[in-house]
């Protein structure tokens, strides 16, 4: 990722409104999808979006603002898909942990590029209200899903991550590895398959 740390602000010469971030944002996650991350650059983000390269200052003082904003986007979509699965799913505490590992899947699969991004270790800016928001919220997801089936005495964390790294894990393989195992992530028996024995492995909450 190319680090432009202290890009020049324009003076305030035109209105400041938020088009001009959403169409850096816009740009932001093209480029990702079309070159990666090490292309990122607010030059690249303003030519992509038509508007002049000191544009971006209007909003991002450095590309680690603007990324934060890419990766805020990414966790806004990845809490939609995962709710999305929640609303529809039968209010039984088993089916809702499978719905939003069905959820996290449709995030990865349809939003390669930012799923990639938002858990690549780039530095973002944590204290982004925007951003912590998102990002809070997927994981209260996680935690909230899996609280009723966690019984008195265990630890909620192992638990958490227990389920985050198995349908993490199944997540990747079915984007980066579809070409070789032609079955990831082409429906959902395999993905319920795994849930049912995640399932199994947990302990009695009665």
């Amino acid at each position: 990722m190319t680090d432009e740390d202290h890009m020049t602000v324009p003076p305030p010469r035109r209105k400041r409104d938020g088009s001009l971030r959403k169409a850096l944002v816009d740009a932001g996650v093209a480029l990702l999808r079309e070159r990666g991350p090490d292309k990122l650059s607010l030059r690249e983000c303003a030519a992509k979006a038509g508007v002049s390269h000191a544009a971006p200052g209007y909003h991002f003082k450095n590309i680690t603002g603007l990324s934060t904003a890419i990766a805020g986007r990414g966790f806004a979509l990845f809490c939609q898909a995962m709710e999305q699965r929640l609303d529809a799913s039968p209010p039984a505490a088993t089916e809702r942990l499978s719905a939003i590992c069905q959820g996290y899947l449709d995030f990865a699969t349809g939003h390669p590029e930012l799923f990639l991004f938002i858990f690549s270790g780039q530095k973002f800016n944590e204290d982004d209200e925007e951003f912590a928001v998102h990002a809070s919220r997927a994981y209260a997801i996680l935690r909230e899903t899996c609280a009723p089936l966690i019984p008195e005495g265990t630890d909620p964390e192992e638990i958490e991550i227990l389920v985050w790294s198995l349908v993490h894990g199944y997540a990747h393989l079915a984007m980066t590895r579809k070409k070789e195992n032609p079955g990831l992530g082409r429906g959902w028996p395999e993905l319920g398959t795994l849930v049912t024995h995640l399932q199994k492995a947990l302990p009695d909450p009665g």
